[in-house]
């Protein structure tokens, strides 16, 4: 038999089998969080509770928390540093570790106290931003993440609509306050008198609980939203005794006329806003306006931000609340709510190895950030601010 040669480009050693090598995901210690007080807004709210922090120090995480950062929820130094967190006096220790988790961003002072590759999560709230912010960020060649881009494997925000539940019905019950402070109505619910009249902007997740919280109070409600889908979502899960409509504008106005009390749940991004001034003008005086997604967008052209100091203002008679952080009038459900998000996301991150290997490994993860070693990599904001955008899927694969 006559043997024929064969071409192949590999040498016979490179034919031989070999042993395969499997990955093998670092696991134990992969963090030192930094939990800085909060200094812009009046904030209330803080990213962990000492519950939390005992779990993650159990996991081998090392926890730095700035005195006093736990002061707004009602949780006492005392409590973190029994739990194993490491209490510091400087904010500069707090900002100088691996993963830094903030409900604020940080002022450009506090940007100066991070070291480079540090990863930042915190809420953007980016109409309050300018461009500086970012720069200065990039400078640092931070990684950053905003509460506002987290996604689920279900391709949900997590966090904007665990804030978004606690927001709803904070501004029914804040809004009832003002109300009873303006006129001296309640909002309803009592045999022979005339509910109070609600209308509610957004039938998304921050306006489904606000209208659940003012169906619960005795209120008459009315909701408009430009998704039809979202006001038949809300319609089934209200068991249809809510009338809804599409933003028609002279449906609104009949609508707002008649209000007591105005929730603005709609982000409006680079969007000009639906309730003009001219049919505020026109509103009873004496009611009241809560314009919840401020800092994402005016729904109300006269709303304007507010702070807990001062957080409303009057205009046309009308009341105007613009709190960029209504929730932390209940700071201690928030960071509870908060902390179970962030005890189970770190968690998470452990089981695959860090951050690092989850950029990798899962697409949403890329998803939230908005800084990737000082490159920006979203969209909206580059548009927004001027910047140079630089696509997540190039800088990670």
């Amino acid at each position: 038999m006559s043997t024929t040669n064969i071409f192949t480009p590999f040498t016979e050693e490179e034919l031989m089998p070999k042993e395969e090598k499997l990955e093998v995901i670092k696991k134990g210690k992969q963090f030192s969080i930094g939990i800085p007080k909060e200094t812009c807004l009046n904030e209330r709210r803080t990213c962990i509770t000492p519950d939390a922090v005992q779990v993650l120090v159990e996991h081998g995480h090392e926890l730095i928390i700035e005195a006093g950062a736990g002061e707004g929820s009602f949780f006492t130094d005392l409590q973190y540093s029994e739990s194993g967190a490491k209490i510091t006096n400087d904010p500069k220790e707090a900002f100088g570790q691996d993963l830094i988790l903030k409900v604020n961003p940080p002022t450009e002072e506090e940007i100066d106290y991070m070291k480079p590759n540090t990863y930042l999560v915190s809420a953007l709230q980016i109409n309050l931003r300018d461009k500086d912010y970012f720069l200065k960020l990039a400078e640092r060649k931070i990684n950053a993440i905003a509460f506002e881009f987290i996604v689920d494997e279900y391709k949900q925000l997590a966090l904007v609509r665990l804030i978004g539940e606690i927001a709803g019905t904070v501004s029914i019950l804040y809004a009832s306050e003002l109300l009873a402070l303006s006129n001296g109505l309640m909002l309803g619910g009592i045999t022979g008198v005339r509910p109070a009249e609600v209308v509610i902007l957004g039938a998304g997740i921050v306006g489904e609980f606000a209208t659940k919280a003012a169906i619960g109070l005795g209120a008459s409600v009315r909701v408009f939203d430009n998704s039809l889908s979202k006001l038949r979502r809300l319609h089934t899960l209200v068991d249809s005794r809510v009338p809804t409509s599409i933003i028609d504008p002279k449906e609104l106005s009949k609508a707002l006329r008649r209000a007591d009390v105005v929730i603005g749940a709609l982000p409006r991004l680079n969007m000009t806003p639906i309730v003009t001034e001219e049919m505020v003008a026109k509103m009873k005086k004496g009611s009241v306006i809560i314009d919840i997604t401020i800092d994402n967008g005016k729904v109300i052209e006269t709303s304007e931000l507010t702070t807990m100091d001062n957080p409303y203002i009057i205009k046309h008679g009308v009341i105007h609340c613009g709190l960029p952080n209504l929730t932390s009038r209940m700071p201690r459900t928030t960071t509870k709510a908060i902390s179970n998000f962030f005890l189970s996301y770190i968690l998470n991150y452990d089981e695959e190895g860090g951050f690092e290997n989850m950029l990798i490994r899962k697409n949403e993860m890329k998803q939230s950030l908005y800084m990737y070693k000082g490159r920006h990599t979203k969209k909206v904001i580059c548009d927004r601010f001027g910047l140079t955008y630089h696509d997540i899927n190039l800088l990670i694969f």
